[in-house]
């Protein structure tokens, strides 16, 4: 009998100037394939307005058993994760999660390129400042569904920060690494547990 609590469909949201071709995606999708051919996998490409990547989000996943399903967000995509777990009921894994992205993107205002093909480029409008604002949360409504993986080594946000507002959820707390987790793919054991995923063979 398959273990109740183990997840059949996985989103993974990537963070601001990212996309799915980044390496944790990428690691992600991999270790599905391999371990879950046959759970439901989702990292799509995000457009810059926070409320349509939460429409377009939303709209893909509303046939998904919430129950079964969760979602695992990077920095922007953490904090978009956590907006949709709320909504959802279901498990977020979150990879240093921004907390504030309002505040912190506000200065980014302007023409962006993506990070894994400077030929690409998206503007990030003023009003998506405000779009933000209005996705952010007051509090978790039950932080034990939520496993934060935090690296103190954090360059671009601070780990107190988000350890502070993930207080109560399952914490993963990485003494150096890095914003982008480079170290990620040793991390995998206790995300693929915290999703009741494990190694199939």
């Amino acid at each position: 009998m398959p273990d109740p609590a183990a997840t059949t469909h996985l989103l993974y949201l990537h963070g601001f100037r990212s996309s799915p071709q980044s390496v944790k995606a990428r690691l992600m999708a991999e270790r599905v394939r391999e371990d879950h051919p046959g759970l439901t996998w989702w990292c799509p490409q995000l457009p810059p307005s926070p409320q349509a990547a939460m429409d377009l989000v939303m709209n893909g996943i509303a046939n998904w058993p919430h129950d079964k399903m969760a979602v695992i967000g990077s920095s922007l995509g953490g904090f978009y994760a956590t907006w949709v777990a709320e909504q959802t009921g279901g498990k977020a894994v979150l990879l240093n999660p921004a907390v504030n992205p309002a505040r912190d993107l506000a200065k980014h205002i302007g023409e962006q390129t993506s990070w894994h093909d400077p030929t690409e480029r998206f503007f990030f409008r003023s009003e998506f400042v405000q779009e933000l604002r209005e996705l952010s949360l007051s509090k978790l409504t039950q932080p034990g569904r939520y496993l934060a993986v935090i690296a103190k080594g954090d360059e671009l946000l601070d780990w107190r920060e988000m350890l502070a507002r993930y207080a109560g959820a399952h914490l993963h707390l990485i003494d150096g690494s890095d914003h982008g987790l480079t170290d990620f793919e040793q991390h995998l054991p206790v995300i693929m547990a915290f999703l009741g995923l494990g190694r199939t063979h």
